[in-house]
């Protein structure tokens, strides 16, 4: 019985463990995203004037590739965007041309929406990018998160000046992340929530990008399938898959 006792406070203890801001957002961002993935998802952009809906499937490797094919409407069916490293590429079906995305375009709105290319390809890595800080623990829609300062490196390549990341205690998974420009001014604000088991772990499977300066717009993606840490052939990361009829 002694020795039960003694592997039960081992097992309490190390549980409760201080957590360092690296590891919380580390398990928070690889919760979401897995070393590899492929998902369908469907895009609703709201605005004063209208909505649209968008369906797509997608598939990621990590932060290094990405490929988006659009799947609905129609009049968008076959539009893609491929990622390769720091590299990134639309194909639009009806002309059939490749454009090249410059660095300078990452930032830009990504098919009309509130997420950016840099949002859609995963091209920004928040442990790689930010000094990051637990300043403090809060409740987001009644779940106790940890609050995480995300400070950029002098020289990484974000435009963010700041970011305030909360992750829930509970499960590590993320909850809120606020966007500030250089200026300290709130940007966007981007919300998990209606967790759900999804392929072989649970996830929230709505993500709500709010803009902060333009009242009444906003994106949500909602996860319909989600497949993690599966085998995706380098071939699918390809020109030749880019430029392919479907």
């Amino acid at each position: 019985m002694k020795l039960l006792q003694i592997l039960y406070f081992i097992l309490i203890t190390s549980s409760i463990q201080p957590q360092s801001a690296a590891d919380i957002i580390d398990k928070a961002e690889n919760a979401i995203k897995g070393k590899s993935a492929y998902g369908i998802v469907e895009m609703v952009v709201k605005t004063p004037d209208y909505t649209r809906k968008l369906k797509m499937k997608s598939w990621w490797v990590g932060n290094e590739k990405a490929l988006i094919v659009i799947l609905s409407p129609r009049k968008e069916k076959g539009n893609k965007t491929l990622k390769i490293g720091n590299e990134m590429w639309n194909y639009l079906k009806n002309t059939e041309t490749t454009i090249k995305i410059p660095p300078s375009m990452m930032l830009q709105s990504w098919n009309g929406s509130d997420f950016t290319n840099d949002d859609l390809v995963r091209e920004s890595n928040i442990k790689r990018d930010y000094y990051l800080k637990i300043i403090g623990k809060e409740p987001i829609d009644s779940i106790e998160c940890w609050k995480i300062e995300c400070i950029p490196h002098k020289d990484a390549p974000v435009v963010w000046g700041k970011l305030y990341y909360w992750v829930r205690i509970k499960d590590f998974l993320p909850a809120l992340v606020q966007y500030y420009d250089e200026k300290g001014k709130l940007i966007r604000t981007l919300k998990f929530s209606n967790v759900k088991k999804v392929g072989n772990r649970k996830i929230p499977t709505s993500w709500k990008m709010i803009s902060q300066i333009h009242p009444g717009h906003s994106t949500e993606l909602k996860i319909l399938k989600m497949e993690f840490d599966i085998h995706i052939s380098d071939r699918k990361f390809s020109f030749r898959e880019l430029e392919r009829g479907n």
